[in-house]
């Protein structure tokens, strides 16, 4: 190659490269210049949304830092701080149906697939239910309330239309336990049935949710009382039972419990057959355990003054077509203390009718029996209240007798602690509350007995414990007074249903300075093996008093004590033998 030839080359090459770099030049120039058109874009699509924002839609919620602190809904508490109901972040379990679009199947596997592993995860569910709702085109909760270890169960199923929102729920850190008192919140939010609905406004209220509401109720009380009220059920094969403990001065419900129960922590739909209340929504004939009242009335008015003198009862009462008979011959004749020892009806009415319809009608009325039973739940039932003389409102004389132990009248549990309260306490009658009460907070109530028929009553008590059909509510130590009650349900055509009994103690202790009233109650109780076949309270519900007392008695203050008691030394020597109800 000459020179000639070799220079040409070199200029050639120095052209193509010249051309490369003017070429990557203006690549770079083009692609700066796309970049800068993009970023410009999004700059200007941020400020016109930002400019939405600010000309057209309203400024976020400020809230203060102690505002965001705030649960959704205000905790309950029981009377020492232990906390009944809260709030809880939790997940859901949400089905969405679109989760893959508008076509095709929305779960991986079969919906009866599915189904079965959702109910290995909360064998408490209902399959049919999930079935039908992973058929289903609609969007819904198959389970609320699902804990994280659910989750990623379920999770691990791989079914991407099964979802997971994180919601604030309601959660119950006692499970049933007090169910009937607190009620239970909705899915949308609102409290149905107990103190949840009573104290809606306030759960809710910004200024008032950060502060637990006190409830009077002792959960330790409380479990004590269920325990053994489900125990009483099993034994006696009963379709339901019920039980109140009420502090005898201040009103206070230590305890409530209506069996069978409910656990507020599930599904709200789970629970209509389960929230109704028998010891304040449900009325009941409550038998004898109204005589203690009925001689309380007799004695407040002077009409019993000598505990001894004696009434026929070897023969049933011929009033006006009906008979009035006791269970079984008590002999020719008993006194006062014998007729509660032994659980006479003849003798109670022929007292009541020497007291006389106005006056029985009076006490009742000053005890709170015909109208709705004081406490701030919701449900509350109407008392079924003989009715009186068109003219005059007196009552028959039958209706005195009968009402006197406890028949043709029908009341609530709650009625009837409220009434044992006035009567063991010195004469006073209080309404019941579930608040907490401070000293200064309780109510004068009003005046039905006098303090010494009042002493008086706290005697006879005693003695049904210690000489009567008590004897099983005898806790040792505790001084336990009270009276059984056994009565026949209504049946059709204004009868009695001979088979069907609502068994009833209603207890006080320590009867030397009453503290608390306890009230047990079984519905419809079978004669069982546990209770030597019988179905009277004697022998099922008076037990279930018997061993509540010790359980509760030495955590509200009442310690056993054998060297105290109340002196019913001027009583005994009145007293023979003989067995009652």
């Amino acid at each position: 190659m000459n020179a000639l030839t070799a220079s040409a080359a070199i200029a050639s090459g120095r052209v193509k490269l010249a051309n490369v770099r003017q070429r990557s030049l203006v690549e770079a120039k083009v692609r700066a210049l796309v970049v800068a058109g993009f970023i410009l874009f999004f700059g200007f699509a941020a400020l016109a949304r930002i400019a939405q924002l600010g000309f057209f839609e309203g400024a976020p919620e400020r809230r203060s830092l102690a505002e965001a602190l705030l649960p959704p809904r205000g905790e309950i508490t029981d009377r020492n701080g232990v906390p009944l109901a809260r709030a809880f972040p939790s997940y859901a379990l949400w089905y969405n149906p679109k989760a893959f679009g508008e076509n095709g199947s929305p779960l991986v596997k079969s919906p009866e697939e599915v189904a079965r592993a959702l109910l290995t995860i909360f064998p408490d569910a209902d399959y049919n239910d999930l079935l039908r709702r992973l058929k289903s085109d609609k969007p819904s909760y198959l389970r609320q309330r699902v804990m994280p270890e659910e989750a990623n169960r379920i999770f691990a199923l791989g079914e991407p239309a099964l979802e997971f929102p994180r919601e604030n729920q309601r959660y119950y850190p006692q499970g049933s336990l007090g169910a009937h008192v607190l009620g239970y919140v909705d899915s949308e939010g609102h409290g149905h049935v107990g103190m949840e609905q009573v104290l809606e406004k306030q759960l809710l209220d910004p200024a008032q949710r950060g502060q637990p509401v006190a409830l009077s109720i002792d959960m330790r009380a409380q479990g004590a009382l269920e325990d053994e009220l489900g125990r009483g059920m099993l034994e006696t094969e009963a379709k339901g039972a019920a039980g109140v403990i009420l502090d005898v001065d201040t009103g206070e419900v230590i305890a409530l419990a209506s069996l069978p129960s409910f656990n507020p922590n599930r599904s709200d739909k789970a629970l209509n057959n389960l929230v109704f209340n028998k010891v304040t929504n449900q009325v009941y004939e409550l038998g004898s355990t109204f005589k203690p009242l009925s001689i309380a009335a007799a004695i407040d008015a002077g009409v019993v003054t000598d505990l001894s003198v004696r009434y026929p009862s070897d023969r049933p009462l011929e009033i006006g077509g009906f008979r009035i008979r006791d269970s079984h011959s008590f002999g020719a004749s008993l006194n006062v203390p014998e007729a509660l020892i032994h659980s006479s009806n003849i003798v109670t009415a022929q007292v009541a009718d020497k007291l006389g319809g106005p006056a029985l009608k009076k006490t009742m009325a000053a005890l709170g029996m015909n109208e709705r039973p004081y406490i701030e739940l919701p449900a509350r039932g109407f008392p079924l209240w003989p009715r009186g003389h068109e003219k005059t409102g007196e009552w028959a004389r039958i209706t005195t007798m009968t009402v006197s132990y406890g028949h043709g009248i029908a009341v609530t549990p709650l009625h009837l602690a409220a009434a044992y309260a006035a009567m063991v306490n010195g004469g006073i009658w209080r309404p019941a509350t579930l608040f907490k009460r401070e000293p200064t907070q309780i109510p004068e109530g009003r005046r039905v007995y006098k303090a010494s028929t009042s002493a008086r009553m706290r005697q006879l008590l005693r003695m049904i414990v210690v000489d009567g059909t008590g004897k099983t509510a005898n806790a040792a130590g505790f001084r336990v007074g009270g009276k059984t009650g056994s009565a026949e349900k209504p049946g059709g055509k204004g009868g009695y249903n001979r088979t069907s009994l609502v068994a009833t103690f209603a207890a006080a202790f320590p009867m030397d300075k009453p503290r608390y009233v306890v009230i047990a109650m079984l519905d419809e109780p079978k004669g069982t093996a546990a209770t030597s076949y019988q179905r009277t309270a004697a022998w099922n519900a008076a037990p279930i008093v018997g061993r509540v007392v010790p359980r509760i008695g030495p955590f509200l203050g009442v310690v056993p004590d054998d060297t105290r008691d109340i002196d019913i030394s001027d009583l005994s020597p009145l007293v023979g033998n003989g067995e009652g109800e």
